[in-house]
C-alpha cells in the first residue's frame, strides 16, 4: 500500500510541476528498486520510473520508447478517455542536464504524437549523474 500511496504522490506532484519532488521520489525509487549491478543503466532507470508510475495504469495508458517520427520518447502517459489528467512526455538523460531532456522533447517533437489525445501536456525531463547517484527534474506545463 505504500508503494501505491508513494505512487499516486509521484503523479500529483509530476501534475502539479514539484520538480524538487519528482528528483527526490524517483532518486528513492532508484535506489530501493535498482541492482546494485544495473544501477547505471538507462534500462533501468527506465523500468524504475515505470514502477515508480505504477499507479497511474488507472488514468493513463503508458508507453516506453514510443516512435514519434524522430526518435523515441522514453515514457509517453495518454489519459484514458474516462481521464481528466494531462498527457505526459518523460525525457531521461544520464550525465546531462534535465534541460537538455527537454529540449530533446521539443527539437523532436514528441508532444505532436500525443497532442490529439488531450489538452494540456506535461513535460518531463529527468537527469541522473552516474557519479554522484543524484537526479535532477525540470517539469513544464504545455497549455492547449
Amino acid at each position: 500500500m505504500n508503494a501505491i500511496r508513494s505512487s499516486d504522490e509521484l503523479i500529483e506532484a509530476t501534475i502539479n510541476g514539484d520538480e524538487e519532488k519528482v528528483a527526490k521520489m524517483v532518486e528513492k525509487a532508484h535506489d530501493e528498486n535498482a541492482s546494485v549491478i544495473g544501477y547505471n543503466n538507462e534500462t533501468s532507470l527506465s523500468c524504475v520510473i515505470s514502477l515508480a508510475y505504477y499507479s497511474a495504469r488507472k488514468e493513463y495508458i503508458i508507453h516506453r520508447e514510443l516512435a514519434t517520427g524522430k526518435g523515441f520518447a522514453d515514457l509517453v502517459f495518454i489519459p484514458r478517455k474516462t481521464s481528466d489528467k494531462p498527457a505526459m512526455v518523460i525525457e531521461l538523460k544520464w550525465d546531462k542536464s534535465a534541460d537538455t531532456a527537454i529540449e530533446q522533447i521539443k527539437r523532436r517533437q514528441y508532444t505532436d504524437k500525443v497532442s490529439e489525445y488531450t489538452g494540456d501536456i506535461i513535460l518531463v525531463g529527468i537527469s541522473y549523474d552516474t557519479e554522484t547517484k543524484s537526479h535532477s527534474c525540470i517539469i513544464e506545463k504545455i497549455t492547449k
